[in-house]
């Protein structure tokens, strides 16, 4: 058997290969460059008070029961169960992927792997990879950085770029919103800056929680030995995970905030181009 018999045998094992995924968002323009499909992951090892996308949290299918709506004109109703997450081949995924190449091609786009965490299906995720890679598509991986440092290494060619949701510097608070230490976080964001310049950092602006001017002087301070890391999105809050307790029903706590106005983000993105980073308002 040759080397591309050989590969082809691999990329069709690999194709067969099993994950589980809660959305597949067409035509996405915030999760890298162009025009992409991103393929959102189930489960996270975090739990981040603010989480957009609390129902990929769980790695398991979850059935939830749906609040009930009230119209206006008609009496509230049970409008029933929500089933979210489903159990699919790698094969299915690309079978819906190919569909957009033109799109790709056009606009400098791709692939991008969101979750939940994709890093908590570490198999399938590189499934995923190769086969998009056979396809000379353009990969990204949006993760939070809580994976063993082995699993992104091993990844680590197939990944045109990952982005990277840096949340908080300090510890305690760190371990206080999301439920665990960020020390593992940080010293992976330090082994993918070692390894060249494929990382844009995403800062999840949560307001008076991670957009302080000390959170957001620390992670400058952090970063600025990274050399490689010079790229910073901020992503102003949004309400969508709290629309989505309501609506799924979730035993989770709403946060009630409201989302930054644009001359306040003006001002927290001048914060950091002032210490050399380039910087970038939304994904």
């Amino acid at each position: 058997m040759n080397i591309d018999q050989a590969s082809m045998k691999v990329l069709a094992m690999n194709e067969q290969t099993t994950g589980t995924i809660f959305e597949i968002r067409k035509f996405a323009i915030h999760d890298g460059p162009g025009i992409r499909t991103t393929v959102f992951l189930k489960g996270c090892p975090l739990n981040c008070a603010w989480c957009h996308n609390p129902e990929g949290v769980s790695p398991e299918v979850v059935d939830y029961d749906l609040r009930p709506r009230d119209d206006g004109r008609t009496p509230a109703k049970t409008q029933g169960q929500a089933r979210i997450g489903r159990v699919v081949t790698v094969d299915t995924i690309m079978r819906e992927v190919v569909k957009d190449e033109v799109f790709y091609n056009q606009s400098g786009g791709g692939v991008t792997f969101s979750g939940g965490e994709p890093m908590m299906q570490p198999a399938f995720l590189e499934a995923l990879l190769i086969s998009c890679k056979g396809k000379k598509y353009h990969t990204a991986v949006d993760t939070c950085g809580q994976a063993p440092a082995e699993d992104f290494e091993h990844i680590y060619d197939l990944v045109d770029l990952f982005l990277f949701d840096l949340k908080l510097i300090d510890t305690s608070q760190h371990r206080t919103y999301t439920g665990m230490s960020n020390d593992l976080i940080l010293s992976n964001l330090a082994l993918l800056a070692g390894k060249g310049e494929k990382v844009i950092v995403r800062i999840p602006m949560i307001p008076d929680i991670t957009d302080t001017e000390g959170n957001l002087d620390a992670i400058a301070a952090y970063l600025e030995p990274l050399k490689s890391i010079r790229r910073i999105s901020l992503l102003p809050y949004n309400k969508y995970g709290e629309d989505k307790i309501d609506r799924y029903q979730m035993s989770r706590r709403r946060l009630q905030l409201e989302r930054q106005s644009p001359p306040a983000m003006d001002e927290k993105a001048s914060r950091l181009r002032s210490r050399g980073f380039e910087v970038r308002i939304g994904g």
